[in-house]
């Protein structure tokens, strides 16, 4: 029972991690209907910055996100701006080549890492990394010896923060509200006067911020290497299929879902069958329920 509450628990911490890379995605999907397969290697880009500010300035990663976060911002805006709109723009391209020009940026980022960086593997040996608390400082008398360390839980903590702070801006502000009806009809959204191009931007542009505040949280916790975003993608990408297409919240359900799944699949199964299973569940979706999880709740509502 201990060994199962560990990895559940741990399973929750990671999932909350997951769930703001599949945000970012899946903000993108549901205003520009395309998947953003850079996605992953704006995460690398943003890790890599981070792991300058580490060792250049001693800027700790968790603090280097006020820096990280307004930057990747910027580098999304520009992407938007002078790569994917121009095609977006060009009716007679078809919207498969839109998603094909993400890849060809992610391999751009990644060579242009490479040529900077090199192919070493980096970290940043922060002092925490090894630190953890256990439930029996808290409550002697626990039935469970459980510890959980303290970059995961600074990590999901702060994922949570963001997240909460991104419903407000999406569910309170004008912008937000701007973005949620363009998501929700663009035709529409046009017609009573909101500028859909300006949400675009400002959309890639956030979801650009909301990986590399991730990448931000991960990397105390990761080897740093230029190839290290393709993970990242098939991972948001898996959190956008499971959750449900243009779905934020269906997204946050999807990453607590399968981290909570990779857990226990490392834990009992062994570590090489969580990414074999990831895939399973994958296909599973697809097949037996494609509108993601978020539709579940969607047709409870409705009946």
């Amino acid at each position: 029972m201990e060994s199962f509450l560990q990895s559940l628990i741990s399973g929750i911490l990671l999932g909350g991690l997951y769930a703001l890379i599949g945000l970012g995605m899946t903000l993108i999907m549901g205003v520009m209907k395309i998947i953003n397969l850079a996605h992953g290697e704006i995460m690398m880009v943003s890790m890599y910055l981070a792991w300058w500010l580490f060792t250049t300035f001693h800027i700790d990663p968790y603090i280097s996100i006020i820096i990280v976060a307004p930057t990747t911002f910027i580098l999304g805006i520009i992407l938007q701006h002078y790569l994917i709109q121009p095609v977006v723009n060009v009716e007679s391209i078809l919207p498969e080549n839109q998603v094909i020009l993400t890849v060809g940026i992610g391999m751009v980022l990644t060579n242009i890492i490479t040529l900077i960086f090199k192919s070493d593997y980096r970290s940043t040996p922060v002092s925490y990394a090894t630190k953890a608390w256990y439930l029996k400082d808290f409550w002697k008398d626990a039935p469970w010896d459980i510890s959980l360390s303290y970059v995961w839980t600074v990590s999901f903590l702060t994922a949570v923060f963001i997240t909460i702070i991104l419903w407000f801006f999406l569910y309170k502000t004008d912008t937000g509200r701007s973005i949620r009806a363009t998501s929700q009809d663009y035709d529409a959204a046009r017609i009573v006067g909101i500028s859909t191009t300006k949400m675009r931007l400002i959309t890639f542009g956030l979801g650009s911020a909301l990986v590399s505040v991730a990448g931000c949280l991960f990397i105390p916790m990761y080897y740093l290497y230029p190839s290290l975003g393709g993970q990242f993608t098939l991972i948001a990408f898996v959190i956008t299929i499971l959750g449900g297409l243009g779905s934020t919240t269906g997204a946050i359900m999807g990453g607590i879902f399968l981290g909570i799944f990779e857990s226990l699949t490392a834990t009992y199964l062994g570590m090489g069958w969580a990414p074999v299973g990831r895939f399973i569940i994958f296909i599973l979706i697809l097949i037996f329920l494609p509108n993601g999880i978020a539709s579940l709740f969607r047709n409870r509502r409705t009946t």
